[in-house]
């Protein structure tokens, strides 16, 4: 067993689903192996990943919305708000998603279902330079 390992940096423009998961398969197929693990952790406090719907556009906004309604912005008891009325907010919605994932990886791709993707999920109202430590554990 041998682990590869790279730090992925993706710039957001500001709040929402941001797709990663071409970037992703094409770190694997640079580290030249067929059956593995892949592991995803985001080293922030107000962006997470998730693995959701990739077909269909509308499914990204819905989510977007529910997050918006589930954990709205300028609430009179946030406290924490020395970045801006969404600071709070993006640690709770980071708190609510996953900050890491882990991936089966078959034949050099990943074994996401058919209308899989992973995504970054921007908490924060304006763009930020994320990254996300991607290590593979290659099983031959």
């Amino acid at each position: 067993m041998k682990w590869h390992k790279t730090t992925l940096e993706v710039y957001t423009k500001g709040k929402g689903l941001h797709p990663i998961t071409k970037l992703v398969n094409e770190r694997i197929h640079q580290f030249k192996f067929n059956d593995g693990m892949c592991y995803l952790y985001i080293q922030h406090t107000s962006a997470s990943l998730l693995i959701s719907e990739s077909y269909d556009p509308s499914a990204r906004e819905d989510l977007e919305s529910f997050m918006d309604k589930l954990v709205p912005e300028k609430q009179s008891w946030h406290v924490h708000t020395l970045e801006g009325p969404d600071d709070s907010p993006s640690h709770m919605r980071a708190m609510l998603t996953n900050v890491c994932l882990t991936i089966p990886i078959d034949s050099g791709r990943l074994s996401l279902g058919t209308w899989q993707g992973i995504y970054l999920f921007e908490h924060r109202s304006r763009g930020y330079n994320r990254k996300i430590l991607l290590r593979c554990l290659n099983m031959a």
